[in-house]
């Protein structure tokens, strides 16, 4: 098989790091899952947003950079499923900071996200906030106990945004309101068999069951895609260098 980069998309709560483990024995591939509880902010952020959302974005930012980083050593050896995409950093970016501090990020963002790898394929999964709301409360972690209906509305409204035009990379939409790949093997062999159709890398390799299609798929394409990745923390340094402005993120982190 071919070598390849998944990276799975989605509102909280919807299910990417699932279904990323659910795909990989199913592709034979690696896992990058990002390190969220890393992110010493994050419990704060999610009691006060307003004033902890800078620190928790910027180390959000700095340390999915990294990650992204590994990606053509780890694809060098075979397939690899990320259960998110660089982009969604500044999709919260967006939701969550405001004035200088946005601006700030946006300029130290907009030098990283030349630098990362562009997937082969991005699967962006929907859901109702009825049903993310439901499906953050079954898997009860203890930081997301805080979360607002509200807020997770403004995220499943802000991932529709940004998906609606998207034209990065192929994209793959799966409607998740009434599919349990965990549960049901029909559904997950769906979901296997839109992927590899969406790689081109043909049929399945076992029989499939009779499955009913409950949610749209699609699939859009761009030709556009990143050849070039250069490595290494010393662009963060060049940049911070280069900009008085960017003084403050040192203190605030």
């Amino acid at each position: 098989m071919r070598s390849f980069f998944i990276a799975i998309e989605g509102a909280i709560g919807v299910g990417k790091t699932t279904l990323a483990r659910l795909l990989q024995p199913r592709f034979r591939a690696r896992l990058l899952l990002e390190a969220f509880e890393e992110n010493p902010f994050l419990s704060d952020f999610y009691a006060d947003r307003t004033r902890y959302a800078f620190q928790t974005q910027m180390f959000f930012l700095l340390s999915r950079y990294r990650q992204q980083q590994a990606v053509p050593a780890l694809l060098a050896r075979r397939p690899l499923i990320a259960d998110y995409t660089f982009g969604k950093d500044s999709l919260f970016a967006h939701l969550n900071l405001e004035g200088d501090e946005l601006e700030m990020y946006e300029r130290l963002y907009e030098v990283l996200a030349a630098r990362v790898p562009v997937p082969d394929l991005v699967i962006y999964l929907r859901a109702d906030t009825d049903v993310l709301m439901m499906r953050i409360a079954t898997r009860d972690r203890a930081y997301e106990r805080e979360m607002d209906r509200a807020y997770i509305e403004s995220v499943r409204q802000a991932y529709e945004r940004y998906f609606a035009d998207y034209t990065r990379t192929p994209l793959l939409t799966i409607d998740t309101d009434n599919l349990n790949y965990v549960r049901d093997a029909g559904a997950l062999a769906f979901v296997e068999g839109q992927v590899r159709t969406a790689l081109g890398i043909g049929a399945y390799q076992r029989p499939l069951p009779q499955v009913e299609l409950v949610g749209p798929a699609r699939t859009s394409v761009a030709p556009a895609r990143t050849t070039s990745v250069t490595s290494g923390w010393d662009a963060v340094a060049e940049f911070l260098a280069a900009s008085e402005a960017m003084g403050r993120v040192g203190a605030a982190l």
